[in-house]
């Protein structure tokens, strides 16, 4: 075994888990998933059948990965977030077959306690703030905060916010590096 799990984790199988990986109290991970290297799943997390989560992916305590969703490598997982996979649950309904896929691009952070309904796409480096509730696809770049969650701003890769001259050029003062406005979002230099 090539990854860590605390003597309190369920892990079904079959499943892939990655080199370097730790799983930690009272994880579930499903079988069926794929989990990648270097990956870290906070206590009391549930990830279910068939979910993917890419390298170094960081998931905090309380949150429930559920069917259809994809993480992209280096992804942020806040404490509690949640994840939805029905859009209309029903107890009395069985709504398995409509399972709406969600993807989270590569460098995204969810924050805290956000809610991401199925079905929309987070795009890469895309920050959702603590709470926020998402309701439609995050571009590349944007953050959003709110319920519903409005796009409020853009971030670097580096998890800053990105100030934009009058052509349209913003530096991240950690990294860097410069980024673009367009008309079809922002891109690095």
């Amino acid at each position: 075994m090539s990854y860590f799990a605390h003597p309190t984790a369920v892990i079904d199988e079959p499943c892939e888990i990655g080199d370097g990986t730790r799983v930690w109290h009272f994880a579930h991970i499903m079988s069926g998933c794929r989990i990648g290297k270097n990956c870290n799943i906070g206590q009391n997390v549930v990830v279910s059948p068939e979910v993917v989560l890419g390298n170094g992916v960081k998931v905090q305590n309380n949150v429930s990965i559920y069917t259809g969703v994809i993480c992209e490598d280096d992804v942020f997982l806040g404490p509690s977030m949640v994840f939805t996979n029905v859009f209309n649950p029903r107890s009395a309904v069985c709504r398995k077959t409509q399972y709406l896929p969600t993807r989270v691009g590569k460098g995204a952070t969810i924050g805290a306690n956000a809610t991401i309904v199925c079905g929309n796409d987070i795009g890469n480096y895309a920050f959702i703030g603590a709470g926020a509730v998402v309701t439609r696809p995050v571009p590349d770049y944007a953050l959003v905060i709110g319920n519903p969650a409005r796009q409020t701003g853009w971030m670097s890769e580096f998890g800053h916010k990105l100030i934009f001259n009058t052509q349209g050029m913003a530096t991240c003062p950690e990294s860097g590096e410069t980024y673009k406005r367009t008309p079809k979002g922002v891109i690095k230099i």
